[in-house]
């Protein structure tokens, strides 16, 4: 079975495979993650994955037996892309924007190994009930949506903003198991990684491989 290669700094999309046990390898890599001119949303997240898998293969040599997972996940509302907010007015100008409102994410998974690769798109629908402007101050504070899309993380605190989710939770927090898991299958790479006595495996310990 190849290697899979993880091309993300993100715990959360490590803790996704661990839990669909399938213990892949950290690879840290950097890509510019501007959106071109006009680039519609799920054209940048599948372009962004796509170049994070990409980059991961050619700083392993493009290893044989290495396959690289690559993930990008946007909150678009009205059609915008909500970046990470740099400080607190930007945090609160993108949550008062999705206060009361529903929002879309698009998570993009791709696979780059063994002279091929692929790609899928999910796109999610999210809805916030009204958020007052103490509780953003509060949830700033907590530094929670410091390094989230959107300025916010629907697996932590920000639980509490969602009235409604229409498609895959596992999307929203970054990575679309689901569809992962069948990209996987094409590259040879089996879910459920168990053991003969039947336990998990368990994710590897965080060590990344600098690209």
């Amino acid at each position: 079975m190849a290697e899979l290669f993880l091309a993300s700094a993100s715990p959360r999309r490590r803790e996704l495979l661990a839990q669909i046990a399938v213990p892949c390898v950290t690879l840290i890599t950097s890509i510019d993650e501007n959106p071109l001119p006009d680039e519609p949303a799920p054209a940048y997240v599948e372009r962004l994955a796509r170049e994070k898998a990409r980059a991961g293969l050619q700083a392993l040599g493009e290893r044989a037996d290495a396959v690289v997972l690559g993930a990008d996940t946007a909150v678009v509302l009205d059609g915008r892309i909500l970046g990470k907010p740099a400080n607190l007015d930007e945090s609160r100008a993108m949550l008062q924007a999705l206060s009361g409102r529903s929002h879309q994410v698009l998570t993009a998974v791709a696979l780059a190994g063994a002279g091929r690769e692929s790609a899928r798109v999910v796109s999610s629908e999210v809805s916030f009930r009204p958020i007052s402007e103490a509780e953003i101050e509060a949830y700033w504070a907590s530094g929670e949506p410091c390094d989230k899309a959107g300025s916010y993380g629907i697996q932590g605190l920000a639980a509490v903003f969602v009235s409604q989710l229409q498609g895959s939770y596992s999307a929203v927090v970054g990575l679309p198991l689901c569809e992962t898991a069948e990209l996987l299958g094409e590259f040879g790479i089996a879910c459920w990684q168990l053991p003969a006595q039947g336990h998990l495996r368990k994710p590897d310990d965080g060590n990344a491989v600098a690209g």
